[in-house]
Order: structure tokens, then sequence, then C-alpha cells
């Protein structure tokens, strides 16, 4: 018993040890290219499927791998490790690292709950809406721990405004205190979201304490309790606290004091990783999965000068508004009823004294954020102009701002972000004054010299597991068609060639939405892009009718609280139960699948030709034949 005990313990070291033990003969007996990359592919899935090792780490084993057995060359291997989309995501990162620092999403926030009033179905309208805004170009993950703590706040208010109506009245107090605030509980910090954005979770519970997610600390400090400020600017390292999953918030054991309360908070809180996924879907910067995709779509067609962030936008926005309705229709039906007329309604006459008092502890949370301050400006003012440049550069329909130089093709969407990035560790966080200094104005010179972010506020929020693994994914890529892999498996492959194009990609759709259940989306992509690569090259199908839906497809890991962080994060506030999360992700995973697979049959085809086999593909077909 003892021994099996250590071999539990010990399972994953075992799994590193044995399985490229195992594995060995494959390259030894067949001494190719191709079964020498083989093995490394083999060995490296298995790595980042079981997690035996971080994903990250996993992600260098073709760094040393290839050069052994010869596929690759070590500096052709190093070359693949950093990208133009990493540069990309260095950019954006800035600008997250801004919104963040300065609660510019918690203003957004705020400001939305405040126009959609109290109604339970408004709410979740309005809260679906505004965490698609943001997961638009923050990570799923940073928008969900960002929106959560302000929506178990509101939940707090809605559930227990009426009880302290009454308590209050019969007291006389003229107004009660908040209680919509934890002291002994901090926002979640943004150095583990980042790092683990959309890896898959393996243990829910250590998040709910606030511990690690995927091994990675969270490094929590406690908030101090918020004063109430008048209309000044807030000072920027003072955020109001709000509630968190925490020890003190588990041990309530969830009382409700009806089960329509439980019902409004299960809603809202599914509802925030839905809209999360729902969002990140619209851009081409709003998860890693499409990060991944677009740089391996460009290194493997280098001549397909067809998916940007414009052309992206286009394709996946009506996706998105589509899915946002109709997942708004679902979670409502499935947890609300279909008494729509009553949870959405907008007039004042409609409205109890339970949601005024709520409504007004709402705007005592928004009032306390103070005016609108210089950084929170400068910093919506760069959100907006980087999405503008993203636009605008080869918008396809029109000449871009591009056109106006005289080389084409040196700047790229990176190009934008890195320039403005770069800016804000420039731009002084305090505003200029070039008049006469006020009294008290020169006490602290310091805060005049801060930018916007620093290299501190960069680092906490970069990425560099998800770096290095989008990395190891383009060495394996680069490997696979070098030594001949790729062109193998499509020939593998040509036995689907009886089945329509539109089959075929529904059938990819579908696997892949259940392997990333629980697969982390990274991990799931990374392999899957070659082989549907080769695949469509084989049965000379356009390579983006599979590679679009399949990418969109992986995003739907929305049944279990492993399938990502996202999910982990709502799960933890204990509102719902895994058989809440099966109940409605399974809604919203075939709501998706449906809608991504109209879309590429319909205004997909004419934005990227998807029905005929470009040329840019068979130039790749017949190069790797060669």
């Amino acid at each position: 018993m003892g021994l099996l005990t250590g071999l539990l313990r010990a399972r994953k070291l075992l799994l590193v040890i044995l399985v490229p033990l195992l594995l060995l003969p494959l390259p030894m007996l067949h001494s190719s290219s191709e079964a020498a990359c083989a093995y490394v592919l083999t060995v490296t899935a298995v790595y980042w499927v079981s997690e035996a090792v971080p994903l990250g780490a996993a992600a260098l084993v073709p760094a040393f791998l290839y050069p052994f057995f010869g596929v690759l060359r070590s500096s052709e291997v190093a070359a693949e490790y950093f990208k133009n989309t990493t540069l990309l995501l260095v950019g954006v990162i800035c600008v997250a690292a801004a919104v963040e620092k300065w609660n510019l999403h918690k203003r957004i926030a705020l400001r939305m709950v405040i126009m959609a009033g109290a109604k339970p179905g408004m709410l979740l309208l309005c809260f679906m809406c505004c965490t698609t805004l943001l997961s638009m170009w923050l990570s799923n993950t940073s928008t969900t721990a960002m929106v959560m703590p302000i929506v178990e706040a509101v939940l707090q208010e809605l559930v227990s405004a009426e009880e302290e109506q009454l308590v209050a009245s019969n007291a006389g107090i003229e107004e009660a205190e908040p209680i919509s605030l934890d002291v002994n509980n901090s926002q979640p910090s943004l150095e583990l979201i980042f790092v683990n954005e959309e890896t898959s979770t393996t243990d829910s519970t250590s998040l709910m304490q606030n511990k690690n997610l995927n091994g990675v600390s969270t490094g929590t400090s406690p908030v101090k309790p918020a004063k109430h400020q008048s209309k000044k600017q807030p000072p920027p390292q003072e955020k109001p606290p709000v509630l968190t999953p925490g020890a003190k918030n588990q041990g309530v054991n969830r009382k409700y004091k009806s089960q329509h309360d439980q019902m409004i908070c299960k809603c809202l809180s599914l509802s925030i990783s839905y809209a999360a996924t729902i969002g990140g879907l619209t851009t081409i910067i709003g998860t890693s999965t499409s990060l991944i995709f677009l740089e391996h779509f460009n290194n493997q067609y280098p001549a397909a000068e067809v998916v940007n962030f414009g052309t992206w936008f286009l394709f996946s926005f009506p996706i998105s508004l589509i899915m946002l309705v109709v997942s708004w229709f679902w979670m409502h039906w499935l947890f609300l009823g279909c008494n729509f007329k009553e949870t959405c309604s907008l007039s004042k006459k409609n409205k109890t004294k339970r949601e005024e008092l709520s409504e007004k502890r709402i705007r005592e949370e928004y009032e306390k954020l103070g005016a609108i301050s210089y950084p929170e400006m400068v910093t919506g003012f760069f959100f907006i102009l980087m999405t503008v440049l993203w636009f605008t550069r080869e918008p396809g329909f029109v000449p871009g701002w591009d056109s106006f130089f005289e080389k084409k093709g040196y700047r790229t969407d990176a190009t934008v972000s890195v320039f403005l990035g770069f800016l804000l560790f420039l731009i002084p966080a305090k505003k200029p004054c070039f008049g006469k200094k006020k009294d008290g104005e020169d006490k602290e010179p310091s805060l005049g010299m801060e930018p916007i972010i620093t290299w501190k506020d960069f680092q906490k929020t970069m990425p560099w597991e998800i770096v290095i693994l989008v990395g190891g994914g383009y060495a394996l890529a680069s490997g696979s068609k070098s030594s001949g892999l790729s062109t193998w498996i499509g020939h593998q492959m040509l036995s689907l060639s009886s089945l329509p194009p539109w089959a075929i990609t529904l059938l990819a759709c579908i696997l892949v939405s259940i392997v990333t259940e629980f697969v982390s989306n990274p991990a799931t992509i990374t392999i899957f892009l070659p082989i549907l690569c080769s695949l469509s090259e084989s049965l000379h199908i356009n390579p983006l009718y599979t590679l679009i839906p399949v990418t969109m497809c992986i995003s739907f890991a929305v049944m279990l609280p492993v399938g990502n962080p996202p999910n982990a994060i709502v799960f933890s506030y204990g509102h719902c139960q895994i058989k809440d999360m099966v109940k409605a992700g399974l809604g919203v995973n075939i709501i998706g699948l449906v809608i991504v697979m109209v879309a590429i049959n319909t205004w997909g085809v004419s934005l990227f030709h998807l029905d005929t086999f470009p040329a840019w593909a068979k130039v790749s077909n017949i190069t790797d034949q060669a």
C-alpha cells in the first residue's frame, strides 16, 4: 500500500521519465527525419496534455531535442521562439497594465451597471456586454478576475438590500453602511492572471483560498478600506475594495433568502465566464489561441495576406454579437424563467424599494472612484487610438495608412501596439501644469516624474509562460514542415476526401470542443494546427475554412471548472455547482458551434474566398512535397 501511494505521488515524475524512454525505439528503428520529428512532437504533446511539467517548460522540449536528432539547427529552433505576435502581445499588455493600474475597467463596469439598473434581466445583459467589451482587448482570465468582484458586490447588495432596509428603518438609522466591502480580502492579482491565460486549472479549491492557479502564487495583500472622497482624484494606488472569494466569504455556506436569489447569483456568475469567452473571439488579440493561429498561419503561408486585425474583426464581430444575444436569452430562460417583461423593465414605477436601495449602493461605489483622472483619460485615448490604427492599416476596401509609406509590408499590427505601449512608459502620470503652481503641489515632486506604467507594472502582467508556449508551438510546426511529417500526416487523411468540406470542418470543431474541456486551449490548438493544415492541403480545401472555425471552437471550454481559468474563478465564488456549469455550458457550447458553422459558410466564404483553393496554399503544398 505504501509503495502504491508513493508511486501515485511521483506519477508526474515517472511520466516525465518513462514517456521519452518508451517512445525512444521510434527514432531508433526508423532513422528518418519524419520519425524523429514525430518522437519530439509526441513527447511534447504528452507533457502538455498531462501537465506533468509546466506548459512553458514543456514547450522547451523541441529546443534541445530537434538539434539532438538533427531535425533543425539550434539557431533555427531559437528563431521560432520570438515572433511578430510576441511584439504584438507586448504592446497590448502595456495598455492592459495601464487599464488595470488606474481602475479604468472598474469605472466602465460600474457605469454600465448604473445605466442598467437593478432589474435582474438588465443586470445580466449589462454585465455580459461590459465583460465582452473588456475581453476584446484584455485576456479572458484578467477580464473575469476584474469583473467578478464587482459582480459579487452587486449580488450582495441585491440579496441583502431588503433585509438591511428593514433593519435600518426599525433602528432609525438614516443610511445603512454598505456591506459590499470586505477588508479581509483583496482583488486577485494580475500577476497570475496573464501568466495563466487560457491554461487549464487542476485545482479549483486552491483558487478559492487565493493560493495558486497552475502553481503560480497570487501574491495578494490586504486592502485597506477606502474612505469616502469628494470629487478630487483618488490616489493612484488606492483602489476601492470589493468582495472576493476568500475563507470568510466561503464560510457563510451560501445561504439565500429565496430560490430566486440563488438563481440570480448563479446566472450572473456564470454569464461572466461565458461573456469573457465571447469577447475573446472578437479580436485577434482577444485570446492566446487567436494569436497562436495568426502566427502559425503567417509562417505556414507567408504569401497569404488575408488575415489581419480588420478581416478577423469583420468575420468574428457578428458571431460575438449573435452569441451574446442568444446566450443572454439562454441564461435568462435557464435560471430566471421567461418573464422578460418583469426582469427587464426600465420603468422607474416598477422598481421595488429593494431595487432602489441596491441602485443607491451601486452609485456610492461609483462615486468612490471620484472624477475621471488624467491617467485614465490617457489610457482610454491610447486604447481607442490603437484600435483605430489597427483597423485603418490595411482595411482592404480602401487604401490604409500603410500605403503612405514607400516600402509595403514592413509595418504590422505589432508595430502600432509596441509604439503606443512604449509611449506609456514616457508620458507622466501627473497632468502637466504649465501655469503657476498652487500651494502644496510641489510637496511630492516624485509623483510628477512617474509614468503611466512602470517596468514593474509591465513585468507583473507580461505572460512569459504563454510566450514560450507559443514559441514551442511554432518550433514544432517548423520541424514538422521541414522534416516532411506534416505531408505524411496529410496523405494518411486522404480517406476523408469522400466527405464534403463542411462535414470535415464540423467533425474537427466537435473534436476540439471535446478535447479542449480537458486540455489547455494553447496546447490543443498547437497540436491540431499542423494536422489541419496538412489535411486541408491534401484535400484541396482552403485552409482557412477549417482553421478559423477550429480556432474559435477551442475557446468554448465552458463546461467544467478545469476548462480554463475564467471558469475556475467563477466557480470559486461558490454560487454555482459543477452540474450548473455543465448544463449551462453545454448550451453555450452548442450555440457557439452552430453560429460559427453558419458564419463560416455564409459571410466567411465571401470575406476569405473560401470557395476556392488559393494559390498561396498550392505553393506551400508544392514546397512541402518537394
